[in-house]
C-alpha cells in the first residue's frame, strides 16, 4: 500500500478497510486481521494500526470480540455509504459545482 503523505497513515488505512467492505471484499461479520497481522503486512507501526481500529470501532463500522479478533458490523456496509454519500454532497459537490461555473460548463454535460 503507498501512502500518501497529505491525510494521516491510520485514516488512509481505515478508509482501504472501508473501500474493501464497500467492495464486498469483506463481508458483515468477516474477522479482519489482527492490528498485528495487519500492521505487518502493512509494514506500519502496532499503534497506527490501532488507530485505525479505534476510529472505525467508534464509528461502528468495526467490532471487537475479545480475545478473539475484530470483525466487520452487520450493518457496515450502509453506515459506510451514508457517511461517503454525506461527505461527498456536502464538500465534493460544491467544489464541482464552483469548479464548473468557473469553466463555463453546465449540467447538460451529465445527460
Amino acid at each position: 500500500m503507498e501512502f500518501s503523505s497529505t491525510k494521516p497513515i491510520y485514516l488512509q488505512i481505515a478508509d482501504v478497510i472501508c473501500d474493501r467492505i464497500l467492495s464486498g471484499e469483506l463481508k458483515d461479520e468477516d474477522r479482519i486481521p489482527s492490528v498485528r497481522e495487519y500492521g505487518a503486512s502493512l509494514g506500519v507501526n502496532p499503534n497506527t494500526m490501532m488507530r485505525s481500529y479505534e476510529i472505525l470501532t467508534d464509528e461502528e463500522i468495526i467490532y471487537n470480540r475479545r480475545g478473539i479478533g475484530y470483525f466487520v458490523a452487520s450493518d457496515a456496509k450502509d453506515k459506510i455509504l451514508q457517511a461517503q454519500r454525506k461527505e461527498f454532497l456536502e464538500h465534493d459537490v460544491p467544489v464541482i459545482k464552483a469548479r464548473m461555473n468557473l469553466l463555463g460548463l453546465d449540467y447538460e454535460i451529465f445527460k
